[in-house]
C-alpha cells in the first residue's frame, strides 16, 4: 500500500466499518495514531454516540475504493483538510517563481512595478500558488508549460478548472526577493515533507533511549556478575553475601597437630560437605568454621521491604570440625581420650546427634556406598583398634583382660539385639537397682577385625525408614558397647551411640501413625538424654534416667565420679536445613552449658529454673523445635496421646503374656485331673468353672485396656490432623 494512502486517512473522513456481529455501516474517523497503525471512529446508534479502534489493515480491506480514488475526489471528501490547505496557501507569502515572471511579458519584476501593481501582483501570485497546489494535488505535471495547461481541455468528470503556473523547482522566491524552500504536496512521492515533530514523539524517543540505556546497564551488570559468581544459583544473592563475609575472616581450622584436651563433658560439632542432591539443586552453604572452637551460621532473612540480609549467629564449642575434617580427625579429639577411661574402671559414652541425613551413621559406622559399608573408617572401629593397642602394652598385658562387644538398638521404646537375629529384649532392674538388659548377648572378640565383622552384621539389621530428608534414614538409636572384663567381672564399659535423626513434630504430623510414634519416641529420649547429661555435669543427686529406654539402658554411664561423656553434634550445611541446624546447635549449646566449669552462679540457677519449667511439660516435648517455644493445645494433646498409646500398648502386652502363662498352667492342671483313673468329677467341674470365670475377668480387663488404647489412637489421629491444618 502506498504511503500516500495513510496520509489521506484523517479526522472527518467517512468510512465503512464492520461490527463484531458482521454488520457493516458508516462511521466517522475521529483520531489517527501517530504511527498510522490504527484509527478511532465514532457513529450514532439509538441516539447515543459509540466508538471503537480499528486496525488500518481492516480499513483497507473494508474500504478498497479509498486506494483507487483520485486525489481530487479524495480532496472533496476531506473538507477539513481542504480548508486547512487553503488557509495555509492564503496566509503563506509565496510569490511566483522568477522563471515564470520572466517568461510572462505581462508580469513585471518587483523593481519595475508600481505600488498598485505590486499589490495586484501579490494577490495574483497567491492565487496562482494556490492553484498550483491544487493542480499538483490532482496529479498535473508541474513541468507542463502554462500555455499548454491553459489550452488543455478538462475532462467531463471534472467540476472545476484553474490556470496554473509552472513551478519546476522546490525553491521559490518570496516578495522580498529571498529564496526559500517550498515542498509541494504533489511531490510527496519524490521529496519527503519536512514536518515538525510533536512533543509526544520527542518524549517517546527519550523514553526509548532511557530504556535502551537501562537495558545495557543491566546486561553489563549481569555479565559482570556471571563472571564473578554463578548467577544460576537460586539463592545467589545470599551466597554472594556469605562469600564476601568469609573474605573478611582469617580462618584457622582445627589441625591434626593441635593438642588434645580432656573434658568430663566434651561437646563438639561437625559440618558435613554438601551431598549430591544439594549440589544438583545448587544449595547455598550457610555454615562457616573460622577456628577450631567457633562455628558461624549465616541465617538468610528478609526485611519487610523485601531487602535480603544475613543474620550471622556464632556458637562456641570444645571443638568445631569443617567439611574437610576426616573421621580420623574427629575421633582423635572426641572419642580417643575416652578409651583409657575404661581401662581405669570407668564408664565412657560418645553420642552422635543431629538431624536426619547429617552424617551421624557415617561418622560412627564408617563409609557407606549404597548398602555397602566400610566399617573400618568409623569411630566404632577406631575405638576398638585403640582398645587392642592398649591391651598389648606391658601395663595391661598381665591383667588378663578380655574384650566383649554388644550391639543393640532401641526402636519405639523397645530394645532389640542386633547380634542375635534382632531378638526383642527386656530391660529390668535387679535387687541392687542395677539395670539389666535380659537376654543381651555379649560376643568375645580377639582383634579389631572381629569387631568390624560384628559392626557390619549389626548395622545390616538396624531399623531404617524414609523421612522428609533422607530416603533411608536410621529410625532407631544404635548402641555399640565395648566391655572390658577381668575374670568375668566387668571392669569398664565404652558405649558408642548413633542416635536416631531428630525431626519436628510439624514434619511428622502428615505421616502415618508409625512414623509419628517414631518421631515422638525419638524426641522423648533426646530430652531425657539432655536431662541426664545435665545431672551429670552439675553433680546432682538425682538423675532422671527412667524417662526413656535409652537413658535407662545407659544408666550406669551417668553414675559415678569416673564417668565421661562426649557429644558430637552433626549438622547439614545447606540453606534448606538452616532451621534444623540451628535447633541442633542450640541443643548442643545447652549441653555445653551444663558442665560444672562452664556453669555456676546465675547460669546454674537459670538452668535449674529451665529444668523445672520443662518438667511441667509433656515428656515428649519436641527438642528439634526451639525449647523456648510454647506448646500449642494440639501439640500438647498429640504428645499426651502418644504417651498413652505407649503406656497402654505395653500394658496390654503384659496382660496377654500373664494370661497366656495362667491359661497354660491352669489348663495343664485341669487336663492332669482327667488323666487320673478315679478323679472326682464334682471337683473337676467346680475347678473348671472357676477357671472359666477367672479367665473371663482377665479377658475383660484386656478388652478394657484395648478400648483405652483405641481411644488414645483416635485422640492422636485428631491431634495430628489439627497440627497438619495449623502447619505453615
Amino acid at each position: 500500500m502506498d504511503s500516500r494512502f495513510y496520509s489521506r486517512v484523517c479526522p472527518g473522513l467517512i468510512i465503512n466499518i464492520q461490527r463484531s456481529n458482521g454488520q457493516i455501516h458508516e462511521a466517522k474517523v475521529k483520531t489517527v495514531r501517530v504511527d498510522g497503525a490504527s484509527v478511532s471512529v465514532e457513529w450514532t446508534e439509538g441516539g447515543t454516540i459509540k466508538g471503537k479502534e480499528i486496525d488500518i489493515k481492516d480499513v483497507i480491506t473494508i474500504n478498497p475504493e479509498l486506494s483507487e480514488l483520485p486525489a481530487a475526489d479524495l480532496k472533496e471528501n476531506f473538507p477539513f483538510q481542504e480548508n486547512k490547505q487553503k488557509r495555509r496557501s492564503t496566509l503563506s507569502k509565496i510569490p511566483a517563481p522568477r522563471e515564470v515572471a520572466a517568461a510572462t511579458p505581462n508580469v513585471s519584476t518587483p523593481e519595475q512595478r508600481t505600488p498598485a501593481a505590486r499589490g495586484r501582483s501579490r494577490m495574483s501570485v497567491i492565487a496562482e500558488s494556490q492553484c498550483s497546489l491544487q493542480e499538483n494535488e490532482m496529479g498535473v505535471d508541474p513541468c507542463t508549460s502554462t500555455q499548454t495547461r491553459n489550452n488543455s481541455s478538462v475532462p467531463a468528470g471534472r467540476t472545476r478548472t484553474s490556470k496554473l503556473n509552472c513551478v519546476p523547482e522546490a525553491s521559490v522566491t518570496n516578495l522580498n526577493g529571498n529564496t526559500e524552500d517550498h515542498l509541494l504536496p504533489g511531490r510527496i512521492s519524490s521529496v519527503s515533507p519536512v514536518r515538525r515533530r510533536s512533543n509526544i514523539v520527542k518524549e517517546m524517543e527519550k523514553m526509548k533511549n532511557k530504556r535502551e540505556e537501562k537495558r545495557a546497564q543491566i546486561s553489563e551488570i549481569r555479565t559482570k556478575r556471571a563472571q564473578e559468581f554463578d548467577s544460576s544459583c537460586p539463592n545467589w544473592e545470599f551466597a554472594k553475601m556469605i562469600k564476601e563475609f568469609r573474605a573478611t575472616l582469617d580462618c584457622q581450622p582445627i589441625s591434626i597437630t593441635d593438642p588434645m584436651e580432656e573434658h568430663r563433658i566434651c561437646v563438639c560439632v561437625r559440618k558435613r560437605p554438601l551431598n549430591k542432591q544439594e549440589l544438583q539443586k545448587k544449595e547455598c552453604d550457610v555454615i562457616t568454621v573460622p577456628s577450631k572452637c567457633v562455628l558461624l551460621v549465616h541465617e538468610p532473612k528478609q526485611k519487610v521491604d523485601l531487602t535480603k540480609y544475613l543474620d550471622t549467629q556464632a556458637f562456641r564449642f570444645d571443638f568445631s570440625f569443617d567439611e574437610s575434617s576426616s573421621n580420623e580427625m574427629v575421633y582423635r579429639f572426641t572419642a580417643r581420650p575416652l578409651v583409657e577411661t575404661i581401662f581405669e574402671g570407668g564408664k565412657a559414652t560418645c553420642f552422635a546427634y543431629g538431624q536426619t541425613g547429617s552424617g551421624k551413621t557415617h561418622t560412627m559406622g564408617g563409609d557407606f556406598s549404597g548398602r555397602t559399608q566400610n566399617a573400618s573408617k568409623g569411630i566404632y572401629a577406631f575405638a576398638s583398634q585403640d582398645v587392642f593397642l592398649l591391651l598389648n602394652q606391658p601395663r595391661y598385658r598381665s591383667q588378663e583382660l578380655e574384650v566383649y562387644v554388644t550391639f543393640f538398638e532401641i526402636y519405639n521404646g523397645k530394645v532389640f539385639d542386633l547380634l542375635n537375629k534382632k531378638t526383642k529384649l527386656r530391660v529390668l532392674e535387679d535387687g541392687k537397682q542395677q539395670v539389666q538388659v535380659v537376654g543381651l548377648q555379649e560376643r568375645q572378640v580377639s582383634c579389631a577385625e572381629d569387631v568390624i565383622r560384628m559392626i557390619e552384621m549389626g548395622t545390616a539389621c538396624r531399623t531404617s525408614g524414609q523421612t522428609f530428608a533422607n530416603a533411608s534414614s536410621s529410625r532407631s538409636h544404635a548402641c555399640f558397647q565395648i566391655l572390658l572384663r577381668r575374670r568375668g567381672k566387668l571392669l569398664g564399659k565404652f558405649s558408642l551411640v548413633d542416635l536416631a535423626g531428630n525431626e519436628r513434630g510439624a514434619d511428622t504430623s502428615s505421616a502415618d501413625r508409625q512414623t509419628r510414634m517414631e518421631g515422638a519416641e525419638i524426641n522423648k529420649s533426646l530430652l531425657a538424654l539432655k536431662e541426664c547429661i545435665r545431672a551429670l555435669g552439675q553433680n546432682k543427686s538425682h538423675t532422671p534416667f527412667r524417662e526413656s529406654k535409652l537413658t535407662q539402658v545407659l544408666r550406669d554411664s551417668f553414675i559415678g565420679t569416673n564417668s565421661r561423656t562426649c557429644m558430637i553434634a552433626m549438622i547439614s550445611p545447606g540453606m534448606s536445613s538452616c532451621e534444623y541446624t540451628l535447633n541442633t546447635l542450640r541443643y548442643a549449646d545447652r549441653v555445653k552449658e551444663l558442665s560444672a566449669h562452664n556453669g555456676g552462679g546465675e547460669t546454674q540457677n537459670q538452668m535449674e529454673t529451665e529444668s523445672e519449667e520443662m518438667e511441667g511439660l509433656s515428656p515428649q516435648y519436641n527438642l528439634c523445635k526451639d525449647e523456648e517455644e510454647e506448646l500449642s493445645p494440639h501439640m500438647f494433646s498429640f504428645r499426651e496421646a502418644m504417651t498413652q498409646i505407649s503406656e497402654r500398648e505395653e500394658k496390654v502386652v503384659e496382660q496377654l503374656k500373664e494370661l497366656k502363662q495362667r491359661l497354660e498352667t491352669e489348663l495343664d492342671y485341669l487336663l492332669g485331673i482327667t488323666e487320673q483313673p478315679d478323679y472326682d468329677l464334682e471337683t473337676f467341674v467346680s475347678t473348671a468353672k472357676y477357671f472359666v470365670e477367672e479367665s473371663s475377668r482377665n479377658l475383660l480387663s484386656v478388652g478394657e485396656t484395648l478400648d483405652a488404647l483405641g481411644a488414645a489412637m483416635q485422640l492422636e489421629e485428631q491431634a495430628s490432623k489439627q497440627m497438619r491444618r495449623k502447619r505453615p
